[in-house]
Formats: structure tokens, sequence, C-alpha cells
């Protein structure tokens, strides 16, 4: 049983990378940029996440949809720094989201969160584990949830891909830039 335990703990990180990857993949392929903050916006979410429920005591579903607002956001304000391919502009970006987090979560006057505080992360998943074989396999909810959700944003995307128009328009940009500005 150690081994589906591990193979299933694999499957859940694997799924996890596989959501980040989507996001590097989506604008290297599109625009033949690297998005080097990708990271750091995932980090501003995560700490959005973290004061909404810890700070704020908000439920888990509204702190993540303040954090896919909040990246957005800071995704559309950084963008052109962003996606910028050269090493000084690398830094800056990375530097200035870091030093925006640093400002906003660290020095406000109602924030007691020190740096080099260790903070614990609630979970926002309330699935119960899954027990399998007797009780000798257990998959948490946290488990089953990272890779459904892993599976619906691939297929949303693809879905996206293949059936939109703006997502039709992704793919002609991708493939041939000069030919689809004329289209």
């Amino acid at each position: 049983m150690n081994f589906l335990s591990y193979l299933i703990n694999g499957i859940s990180l694997g799924s996890v990378y596989a959501i980040i990857a989507l996001g590097y993949t989506m604008v290297y392929g599109i625009a033949k940029m690297l998005n080097f903050a990708h990271g750091d916006v995932i980090m501003i979410g995560c700490y959005v996440v973290f004061l909404a429920m810890n700070g704020q005591g908000w439920p888990p579903l509204v702190a993540v949809v303040l954090s896919v607002i909040v990246c957005i956001g800071s995704w559309y304000r950084h963008r052109k720094n962003c996606l910028q391919t050269t090493q000084t502009c690398y830094p800056a970006c990375r530097i200035d989201l870091q030093q925006s987090v640093s400002a906003t979560f660290y020095r406000m006057p109602h924030c007691y969160y020190s740096v080099t505080d260790t903070k614990s992360f609630t979970n926002v998943v309330t699935l119960p584990s899954l027990k399998l074989a007797g009780g000798s396999l257990t998959i948490s909810g946290t488990t089953i949830v990272t890779v459904l959700a892993c599976v619906i944003i691939m297929a949303g995307l693809m879905i996206f891909i293949k059936k939109t128009k703006a997502g039709q328009a992704m793919l002609a940009v991708s493939e041939d830039k000069d030919a689809a500005q004329l289209m």
C-alpha cells in the first residue's frame, strides 16, 4: 500500500506542477516570451488567501475568488514588464512584485505579521478523506480536489482553445503571427 500512497501523492503534486506549467505554456506558446514573474503572481495570490482567511476570517471560496481577482489585477499591472525576456527586466519585475507584497502585507498597521514569522496556512478544502482497502489507503480531500481541479482546468482550456473564437485567434497567433494579423 505504500507504493499506492506514494503514487497518489505524486499524482497530486504533479497536478499542481501541471497547473503552474499551463500558465507558462500559454504565454510562451502564444507570445513566444517567458513570464519570469509567474511564481511571484502566484505568491501574491497565496498571501491574499492567507490574509483573507486568517486575518479577516473570510470563507475559503470568497478568499480564493478575491485572490484570483488580485492576481489578474497584478498581472495586468505588470504585464509589459513581466513578459520581457531581457535579463535587465526580469529582476526589476520580480523585485517590484516582491516589494509590493512586502510593503502591503508586512508594513500595514493592523497586520501583525513579521517577515521572519512562520505562517500556518489554513486548509481551504473541507472534503473528507477517502479510505480504501480497509482503511490502509487514505486519499485526502485536498488530493482529490487538486487532481480534479487540474483535470477541469486542462479540459476547460482545451475547450476554450478549440471551440471559441478567442481561442482560435490565440492558436492562429501562436502558429503564424504575421498571417494572423492579416486576417
